[in-house]
């Protein structure tokens, strides 16, 4: 079933569950997923879709925003070209060009350069923050979330994909996690922390939801 929003056809998935509401979600797959109750119409899914046109508009002009983004590989904010030779022996970056073997051989490249990266810049930043206790890091690919500093633990995760984006937005989510060390919450302190560092912080936060 394909449904037109705006100038997009969309194919629509249907889930049939208790719950009481009707959820949408496009995925990056490009489909509209429908969880709904047994007894909702289709009729009655398709009125819902009409009368918030606009909103699932751009939903999915994001979606395809971020599927044109991954046919080039970002590494620190500039795209590369992901080239895959057999003869390649060590992954090696010429000329926009990144060459590697085989898919293998990027993921351990990338996992080691994220956590190269990450641990340089926060090394960097621990100049600012002398009274921190000491932590451990975690690296991960998260959906919905850049950063997370488990205080209790002490363990700092960053999303993976970060590494995707410039020197400045890796600064600001590092900042972000340490600044937790001192206020566990959002609160005014919080960002008080954030911008005695980082002044530009409401910026940075802008381009990591837009970009």
């Amino acid at each position: 079933m394909d449904v037109l929003i705006g100038n997009y056809t969309v194919p629509i998935s249907i889930v049939r569950k208790n719950n009481k509401n009707i959820y949408f979600r496009i995925k990056e797959d490009g489909v509209l997923y429908v969880t709904c109750n047994r007894f909702v119409r289709e009729k009655d899914i398709l009125k819902a879709i009409r009368e918030n046109e606009k909103s699932f508009i751009r939903m999915y002009e994001g979606v395809l925003k971020k599927q044109k983004n991954n046919e080039v590989f970002h590494y620190l904010g500039e795209p590369y070209t992901i080239c895959f030779n057999e003869d390649v022996k060590k992954v090696f970056i010429d000329n926009k060009m990144i060459y590697v073997k085989d898919e293998k051989m990027f993921n351990k490249w990338y996992k080691n350069e994220c956590l190269k990266v990450f641990n340089d810049r926060i090394e960097y930043w621990l100049d600012e923050f002398r009274d921190v206790p000491e932590f451990s890091l975690k690296i991960r690919k998260m959906t919905s979330r850049w950063g997370v500093n488990n205080v209790t633990k002490r363990i700092i995760t960053l999303n993976s994909e970060l590494l995707k984006r410039d020197v400045s937005l890796i600064d600001y989510v590092i900042v972000h996690e340490l600044c937790h060390f001192y206020e566990a919450n959002h609160s005014d302190r919080f960002w008080y922390q954030v911008s005695l560092r980082y002044p530009d912080y409401k910026l940075a936060r802008k381009r990591l939801r837009v970009e």
